[in-house]
């Protein structure tokens, strides 16, 4: 757990932002008092990405990363939609793990007795609020109270807590929306999210509705934001939902999900910790192990540039970086340290002779320096040809020739 007394003792020198983050209009606002904790929906939602299909193994195995991660809720999925989706829920229950397991439902009877036979205690109930999604699930205003209403009086009755999640509640009317969340606790739900479904919102106008909803609900019940990337906007909405009082962060590992994903829950940890000095509970040293195994389970592959997880965040071709490279500060923002991450020199058309020194150095191999011009001139002609980086056994082949 990152906390802002451990920022200041033992990770201000692994840090290295722009001092105009510490300004107070960047920094203001923000609630410090306890850490922003992370509600992961990568079982889920993370699964309707088109082409993935995590096995129940998978799942259990994801879930048990997630845990270590130090996510204090797991969606473990949606038991009624398959047999498959039911073990996986099964087995993830059973398992003890320290994070909070929690189902997904609709609005349904049928989908909340599949939860309450698997003794799940805490539930995610959706039903969408918004004039649009109504009208594409034939629902009135009205409808939409009752269903909600029911069950989440359903699922109380059978002791389960209750996270009321209005789908599309961003593009909701908000007299309306204010109507069915009040509905909602009435009936019992005892914390309640804004979703932003279609990643519809800037984050400017995330603030706006979070310091709304608050508004209606009170200090003290937890508010949720359910966040999509459609705009490339996912984190930093995010961010500005906790700056604006949401207490829980939900999103997915890599930001898997439908169209461009959901808000990334480990780049979000990174931006709050790191930029807002803001106390977060995940454990980003496992961030990631975690996402190579959400990678692998889903079978595709995650950009090497991407925040956090990104293969080639700390790994140097350009040999105008690579003469920086004996000081991380000034060619990274934050340490390889924070995310467990390796720093390498590998070797390409964009080489220069400080990547051919630092490489020998890796290597453990002895050239003379008159001779490293020549060496850089066979990888930069070798990588070029080949369109690609060299490998290391490539290079001690060219090593060996000069």
């Amino acid at each position: 757990m990152l906390r802002p007394e451990a920022i200041e003792n033992d990770m201000k020198d692994k840090i290295w932002i722009s001092e105009l983050n510490e300004r107070d209009e960047v920094r203001a606002g923000f609630d410090r008092s306890k850490p922003v904790q992370f509600y992961d929906t990568t079982l889920r939602d993370g699964e309707q990405a088109v082409g993935v299909v995590f096995t129940p193994d998978e799942k259990f195995e994801i879930a048990c990363g997630l845990s270590d991660l130090g996510v204090g809720r797991i969606e473990a999925g949606f038991p009624k939609v398959s047999a498959a989706d039911n073990q996986a829920v099964k087995r993830i229950v059973e398992a003890g793990l320290d994070s909070e397991i929690w189902g997904f439902s609709r609005a349904v009877k049928g989908d909340l007795d599949a939860l309450i036979e698997l003794r799940l205690k805490a539930t995610l109930i959706e039903i969408s609020t918004s004039d649009i999604k109504m009208k594409a699930y034939g629902f009135d205003r009205q409808k939409v109270i009752e269903r909600a209403t029911a069950a989440i009086g359903h699922a109380v009755d059978h002791g389960m807590k209750v996270l009321f999640f209005p789908v599309d509640s961003t593009r909701s009317e908000l007299a309306f929306l204010r109507e069915v969340y009040a509905a909602a606790i009435e009936a019992g739900a005892s914390e309640v999210a804004v979703v932003d479904t279609i990643g519809a919102c800037s984050p400017e106008a995330v603030g706006i509705i979070i310091n709304e909803v608050r508004s209606w609900i009170g200090a003290d019940m937890p508010l949720h934001f359910h966040g999509h990337n459609d705009f490339g906007l996912g984190t930093a909405s995010a961010v500005a939902a906790v700056k604006a009082g949401a207490d829980w962060v939900q999103g997915t590992v890599n930001g898997i999900g439908e169209r461009a994903g959901n808000s990334d829950i480990c780049e979000t940890a990174l931006a709050l910790s790191c930029l807002y000095d803001v106390p977060v509970s995940l454990n980003l040293d496992q961030a990631r192990r975690v996402a190579s195994l959400v990678e692998k389970a889903g079978n595709y592959r995650v950009d090497g540039w991407r925040p956090v997880v990104g293969e080639n965040l700390f790994t140097r071709e350009s040999g105008a970086v690579a003469n920086q490279f004996h000081i991380p500060a000034a060619i990274e923002p934050y340490s390889s340290d924070l995310v467990s991450a390796p720093r390498r020199i590998v070797l390409g058309k964009k080489s220069g002779l400080s990547s051919i020194k630092l490489k020998l150095e890796e290597l453990g191999l002895e050239v003379a320096e008159d001779r490293h011009a020549p060496l850089l001139a066979s990888v930069k002609e070798q990588g070029t040809a080949a369109g690609r980086l060299l490998t290391d056994d490539e290079f001690r082949n060219l090593v060996q020739g000069v």
